[in-house]
């Protein structure tokens, strides 16, 4: 398997940046409550995968986004992608078209009571399970943020 599968990616790195965030929509995803962030998906895939650092994303056969995944049955959505490193994951999420869905995020998710978000150093190549991905969360909830899971605002370096 290809270490990177888009042309702008560069490989020299032993390290990649792994991430995820987990959302429970406010409505049901297919309401009309949701038909803004719906429809948004693929954009906001795309504006990932055309953005210089972008590795990986998680995917399903449901179309844009990973929507066929329910990591605790109660309708939350996850989103797990692979990075170069930690500035080029920020630029995707606060200078694309991302970052106008990100304002609007209250209107479609309450704010979290656990941890939504964890990044955390992977091997060049891997890919991380959604398994592997909740645990990271559930890391954070439980130490803070550490060098194994960690967020923007208190982020660490990749191994050497």
């Amino acid at each position: 398997m290809p270490l990177c599968r888009f042309t702008h990616c560069s490989m020299t790195h032993d390290y990649q940046l792994a991430q995820i965030n987990i959302a429970r929509p406010l409505y049901p995803l297919d309401g009309m409550r949701m038909v803004d962030f719906a429809n948004a998906l693929a954009a906001v895939n795309a504006f990932a995968e055309a953005s210089s650092g972008f590795i990986w994303r998680l995917q399903d056969e449901n179309g844009p986004g990973a929507t066929g995944y329910d990591p605790y049955g109660d309708g939350t959505l996850i989103n797990i992608s692979v990075w170069q490193d930690i500035n080029s994951l920020k630029a995707f999420v606060y200078q694309t078209g991302h970052a106008a869905f990100l304002r609007r995020k209250a209107e479609w998710f309450p704010k979290p009571a656990t941890a939504h978000m964890a990044l955390w150093w992977v091997q060049a190549g891997h890919e991380p399970a959604v398994e592997e991905a909740l645990g990271k969360l559930q890391m954070i909830d439980r130490l803070g943020p550490t060098p194994d899971a960690f967020t923007f605002g208190k982020n660490f370096p990749a191994p050497v």
